[in-house]
C-alpha cells in the first residue's frame, strides 16, 4: 500500500484540487495525510473528508512587501520545516504533492530533507512564491496553464487542473428549482470569489433594474455580503456561497460572470460555460489573474471586463454582448481539451511514488 502526502492551503483555492484528487487515491488504496495550518480553510474542508489524516505545522506568511512580521515569520517557516520533516520521517510517503501558498513550503522542504519525491502544481500563469521556493525541490512542476511551463527552469509539464467530477455531474432542472428559477428566461450566474467580491457586488446591485428584465440572475455574492433590500426581487437569487449545490449551479447557468482565478477558469472551460470575466486589478493582487484572463481571451475562451471600467451600464453591455456571441465561445471551447487534469496529475504522482 501506497502512502501519499497532500498539502496546500491558505485559501481555498489551494485545497480543492487535493480534494479533487482524493476520491482516486482512496480507491487506488493509497494512505493519505495531509500537512497544513492549524485554523484554516485547509483544515476545516480536509477535516469534512473521510479516511485522510490532518497534520498541523507552523507557518510564516512569505510576503513580497514590507511588515514587521517579516522578521517573526522566517523563524516560524524554519519551526514549520522541523515539524514537518519528523511527520514525515514517521509516516515514511511514498510521495508529496504540494497545490501551493505558503504552508507548503515547510512541507517540501522536509520532504526534500527526508529524500522523498515533490510533485507541484502551479495554477497560475506565473507561479506565486511559495512555488518559486519549492521548485528546486521536486521532480516535476504541473502546470495549468502551457505558458507557465517556461518558468519552472525545465520541470514543466501542462496538466491542466484537477476538478471534482461531481462539480460537472449537475442537474439544470434540479437547477431551475432550487434557485426558484423557470425555463422562461436564461440564467446569469454571478460569482466573484470567495474574497474581493464587493466591486462586481456593488456593481451588479446597480445594474439589476436591467438585467432582470431579460436574465434570471443567480448571485454568488461571499460569505457576509449579503444584501437584505434585494431580497425577494424578482428573477433574482442571492446566496453568500455554495458547496454541493455548486454542480446544480453550474448545469442551471446560460452564462457565467466570474473573477479569473485559475480554479474557476478550469471549471468554466470543462462545464462549457460562456463567461465574462473580470479579473483582480494589480492593484489588489500579483497581477496573475490579469494574465490568466487575457490566456482564455486571447483563445476565443472568454469575454474580459476590466475592473477599472466596470460601471453598472458597461456590466450590462458586456453581458449582453455576451449572450448574444455566446456560440463563438462555445465553438472555442470546444475544440479545447476538458480542461480536468486529474489523469494528468494523478500521473505524475505515480510516475515518481518511490
Amino acid at each position: 500500500m501506497k502512502t501519499i502526502v497532500l498539502t496546500g492551503g491558505g485559501t481555498a483555492g489551494h485545497v480543492t484540487p487535493n480534494l479533487a484528487l482524493i476520491p482516486r487515491l482512496k480507491a487506488d488504496g493509497w494512505t493519505i495525510h495531509y500537512i497544513g495550518a492549524a485554523d484554516s480553510p485547509e483544515q476545516k474542508l480536509i477535516s469534512q473528508v473521510e479516511g485522510v489524516t490532518f497534520h498541523c505545522v507552523s507557518v510564516g506568511k512569505l510576503r513580497r512587501y514590507f511588515d514587521v512580521k517579516n522578521f517573526s515569520d522566517p523563524f516560524r517557516v524554519i519551526k514549520g520545516v522541523g515539524q514537518a520533516t519528523g511527520i514525515i520521517r514517521k509516516i515514511k510517503p511514498n510521495v508529496v504533492f504540494s497545490k501551493g501558498g505558503f504552508v507548503s513550503v515547510p512541507v517540501v522542504y522536509g520532504a526534500a530533507l527526508n529524500r522523498v519525491p515533490v510533485v507541484i502544481h502551479e495554477s497560475d500563469m506565473t507561479p506565486g512564491l511559495a512555488n518559486k521556493l519549492s521548485t528546486p525541490f521536486c521532480k516535476v512542476e504541473c502546470c495549468t496553464f502551457p505558458e507557465a511551463i517556461k518558468y519552472t527552469h525545465g520541470k514543466g509539464i501542462h496538466t491542466g487542473t484537477p476538478i471534482r467530477p461531481e462539480l460537472l455531474a449537475g442537474d439544470r432542472r434540479d437547477g431551475l428549482e432550487r434557485f426558484g428559477f423557470t425555463e422562461a428566461r436564461p440564467v446569469l450566474l454571478v460569482m466573484g470569489g470567495s474574497t474581493g467580491a464587493q466591486a462586481i457586488n456593488q456593481a451588479l446591485w446597480q445594474a439589476l433594474p436591467r438585467l432582470t428584465e431579460n436574465f434570471q440572475v443567480l448571485h454568488i455574492c461571499g460569505n457576509g455580503n449579503s444584501n437584505a433590500s434585494f431580497t425577494g426581487l424578482k428573477n433574482y437569487c442571492q446566496r453568500e456561497y455554495l458547496n454541493d449545490e455548486m454542480a446544480d449551479a453550474y448545469a442551471c447557468a446560460d452564462i457565467v460572470v466570474s473573477r479569473a482565478g485559475a480554479n474557476s477558469l478550469c471549471e468554466l472551460l470543462a462545464a462549457r460555460k460562456p463567461s465574462l470575466l473580470i479579473p483582480y486589478p494589480k492593484t489588489a493582487s500579483r497581477g496573475d489573474q490579469l494574465l490568466n484572463a487575457e490566456s482564455f481571451r486571447s483563445r476565443g475562451l472568454s469575454m474580459v471586463l476590466l475592473q477599472e471600467d466596470m460601471t453598472p451600464e458597461s456590466l450590462v453591455r458586456a453581458i449582453e454582448q455576451l449572450y448574444h456571441d455566446r456560440g463563438i465561445l462555445y465553438s472555442a471551447m470546444d475544440a479545447e481539451p476538458t480542461g480536468n487534469g486529474i489523469d494528468a496529475v494523478l500521473e505524475q504522482i505515480y510516475k515518481y511514488a518511490k
